[in-house]
């Protein structure tokens, strides 16, 4: 891996490593609260779902921006973060693989899925399915929103503006991909999105 995406990888995983145990610190407490509670108001419900929210962003950030190796992730891990952080979200997210993945498979499929979303901000279904040694996500929605000079960064193509933050996994996606020997395989038509990797 490039210097420079390992440092950034190590970084995420150090971010995502401190701030998971606090956060699971405020979601036990919640749980001993309402444990003790006749009944829980919607301030406290509120307050619970923000929480899991945060939990699942972060454990799917950790794989997306954390370093990664060989080891495998297996399915039910998998299916349990895509669940929870696509859970209120107008997208849903099916997960193919019976097998379990290497979890830098599993980062380049994640780092797709953000840059699907950002393509597909209506909602829409995504599906992940094996296409041999490789994933393919396939996505389909009745409206996309594609900024081609941000998607054209996916191929290769240069890109003069400055990427925003939520823009991130577009320079990332093509940098680890090439770092990992993976070609990216990108179609954007009509009504759908295929992303191979």
């Amino acid at each position: 891996m490039g210097q420079n995406t390992n440092l950034a990888a190590l970084i995420g995983s150090r971010i995502c490593h401190d701030l998971i145990s606090p956060i699971g610190a405020i979601n036990n407490g919640l749980e001993l609260m309402e444990m003790s509670m006749p009944s829980v108001g919607p301030e406290m419900a509120l307050v619970s779902e923000s929480v899991m929210n945060a939990s699942a962003r972060i454990r799917f950030f950790r794989i997306a921006f954390g370093a990664a190796g060989t080891q495998l992730v297996g399915r039910p891990e998998v299916v349990s973060i895509l669940n929870d952080v696509y859970a209120t979200s107008r997208l849903t997210v099916v997960w193919g693989p019976l097998e379990g993945q290497q979890r830098r498979m599993v980062r380049l499929t994640f780092l797709a899925l953000m840059c699907m979303e950002s393509g597909m901000p209506y909602g829409g279904r995504i599906e992940v399915s094996q296409d041999g040694d490789h994933l393919l996500l396939t996505g389909h929605a009745d409206k996309l929103n594609i900024d081609a000079d941000l998607w054209g960064l996916l191929n290769g193509a240069p890109r003069e503006e400055e990427l925003r933050p939520a823009q991130v996994q577009f320079a990332l996606l093509p940098l680890i991909a090439e770092d990992e020997e993976r070609r990216l395989d990108v179609d954007v038509s009509g009504d759908s999105i295929t992303i191979r990797i």
